[in-house]
């Protein structure tokens, strides 16, 4: 008896430890389920909600800070060890990054990875802003990198850091839906004129 419940130990351990509990997929609506909505404004508001899903979930929000400590897990506490955000969003010259980030997840360890690993500008920090702000943020050239809508979707959609987001390994809740569904849900949001929610 002990013997079996300590192989069930050890499966709900080794469940835990690979992210099986906290791995549940959330989908994303599609582009087709908003045109029953006429008006193509409201509809491009609610195509940006439904993408705000994805922008207002950890695996985003972490990378993109208000300030100059990244945040990092599904609760977003500050990063530990302690690290800044240092000279082109890539850590302070002790400790850059790829120091600890290497080129894919390190499940031994639980650290991500990814080749590019680095943190959004602050220009493009998102915590502690609504929707609605977050959208006239992305939209402003002088605040998103100088990107054009048509760039900005194709960072989203096929951007391979942006896509770490869906495939974080360790106990971290992926991203809502799939990269792919979050491309179709931003092009279509800028097709109906990538109109902004209020707030």
């Amino acid at each position: 008896m002990q013997g079996s419940l300590r192989d069930a130990a050890l499966v709900l351990m080794t469940g835990l430890l690979s992210g099986g509990a906290f791995a549940q997929a959330v989908e994303l609506r599609t582009p087709q389920s908003f045109d029953a909505i006429a008006d193509k404004t409201e509809r491009s508001r609610a195509l940006f909600v439904e993408a705000g899903k994805v922008i207002q979930s950890p695996r985003c929000l972490n990378c993109h800070p208000n300030g100059d400590r990244p945040t990092q897990g599904n609760d977003m506490h500050l990063h530990q060890p302690m690290v800044v955000r240092g000279q082109a969003d890539m850590g302070a010259t002790a400790l850059r990054c790829m120091t600890c980030h290497q080129g894919a997840n390190f499940a031994p360890s639980g650290v991500p990875g990814h080749p590019l690993w680095h943190l959004a500008p602050i220009s493009m920090a998102w915590q502690g802003k609504s929707l609605g702000q977050i959208c006239e943020q992305i939209k402003d050239r002088k605040r998103n990198g100088d990107k054009s809508l048509a760039q900005i979707h194709e960072h989203m959609a096929r951007d391979t850091l942006v896509g770490w987001g869906w495939n974080p390994g360790g106990n971290r809740t992926p991203a809502p839906g799939t990269q792919a569904a979050f491309g179709q849900l931003v092009e279509a949001w800028i097709s109906n004129g990538a109109a902004c929610p209020p707030g």
